[in-house]
């Protein structure tokens, strides 16, 4: 074991506070692995060894943060999110093999999902748009991260107005799935999408609101004005019959 990695795991074990370990678990419908730490408290920590790191080889530093992940606990997922970002500007194209591999092996939960995905492979998407078909694939995956990793990753450029219609494309491959991480993973790239692209995405939940979950429907039309939320939520006597 990497020395430093050593010593990262005596500084989360000292500040592991039992109250915060029971609290951070009622997010969470799954069991999961948590030392008990704020999350601003992580971030401190990733940041003081980041400087520590950052001036060896990625591949090194890649290897690190498959160390952090093997153990499966949150805080050390957290700290892999904040260093694989920090990367950012420093990403080749082979890299999305390793993205891709963290994601389908180590993740197991919403929150190491989002915190990777919005920042690591929405940097990376950026950077190279044409991998925005490799998400699309990710949309068949028989694992949950995978699928809610193919909407999330688009959550920080769609927030901004790009991506709209790799943003509709994705939502439309995961219009019916049953998982409700996935329906509210796609439901919040539709409601950052409608930041900037308010009609669009209006005219797509109404053209798709028989299909739609309502958790992905509720979360998709969040931001929209009350008397469009409305329109949105109505049943068709139709269905209402049934």
């Amino acid at each position: 074991m990497d020395p430093v990695i050593s010593r990262i795991r005596q500084e989360l074990e000292s500040q592991a506070d039992p109250q915060i370990q029971q609290t951070s678990k009622r997010f969470f419908k799954d069991d999961i692995a948590c030392y008990g730490m704020k999350t601003a408290s992580v971030m401190v920590l990733a940041k003081k060894y980041w400087k520590e790191i950052k001036h060896r080889e990625k591949q090194e530093i890649f290897a690190l943060c498959e160390e952090l992940y093997r153990t499966g606990y949150l805080e050390e997922s957290f700290i892999v999110s904040n260093w694989a970002h920090a990367l950012s500007g420093r990403y080749e194209r082979e890299d999305l093999a390793v993205f891709r591999r963290w994601i389908d092996t180590y993740i197991s939960n919403w929150a190491s999902c989002d915190g990777f995905c919005n920042h690591t492979m929405g940097d990376f998407i950026e950077q190279y748009p044409e991998y925005t078909a490799e998400l699309k694939q990710w949309t068949q995956s028989g694992n949950r991260w995978m699928r809610r990793a193919a909407a999330v990753s688009l959550i920080i450029p769609a927030k901004h107005g790009k991506f709209l219609s790799e943003a509709i494309e994705i939502a439309d491959l995961l219009l019916t799935d049953s998982d409700d991480m996935v329906q509210k993973g796609y439901g919040w790239l539709l409601k950052e999408a409608s930041r900037q692209h308010q009609a669009e995405v209006f005219t797509y939940v109404m053209q798709n609101k028989k299909e739609m979950p309502r958790t992905a429907l509720r979360y998709a039309i969040e931001l929209m004005p009350k008397e469009m939320k409305a329109e949105a939520m109505k049943k068709d006597h139709l269905s209402e019959k049934k």
